[in-house]
């Protein structure tokens, strides 16, 4: 990892719900906050809630575990349900225009390996 990047998120993935995987398929991840609701938990890579310690903008990294993925776009709403709810998606297609305001968009490469324990931080 670039020990110059600046972490200003991080969390770890506590639980994965039965089906969460299954959005491989269309290059999409879910993370909730623990408290997702129960129709929600089973799409979800449930992780704890903790606030973004600066704007989120494209150039910025999301890293899960070793796994590098350069932002590219965010919605509208992504500062504020990640920081509230633990909740947004990512979608790794390399968007460079947010099409949805809760979802975060990263370059398109090979979708993540997660798992329980897994580290997710955002680096700038």
């Amino acid at each position: 990892m670039d020990q110059t990047k600046t972490v200003v998120f991080e969390t770890h993935v506590n639980e994965i719900g039965t089906e969460a995987k299954d959005f491989a398929a269309i290059n999409m991840m879910i993370f909730f906050g623990n408290e997702a609701p129960a129709a929600l938990r089973p799409s979800c890579y449930l992780i704890d809630v903790v606030p973004v310690q600066q704007t989120i903008v494209p150039g910025m990294v999301l890293l899960i575990d070793q796994q590098a993925y350069k932002v590219t776009a965010v919605g509208g709403e992504v500062q504020t349900n990640l920081s509230n709810l633990g909740h947004i998606s990512v979608v790794f297609n390399g968007a460079t225009k947010p099409e949805l305001a809760g979802t975060m968009y990263v370059e398109a490469k090979d979708y993540p390996v997660v798992s329980v324990g897994s580290q997710v931080q955002l680096l700038a």
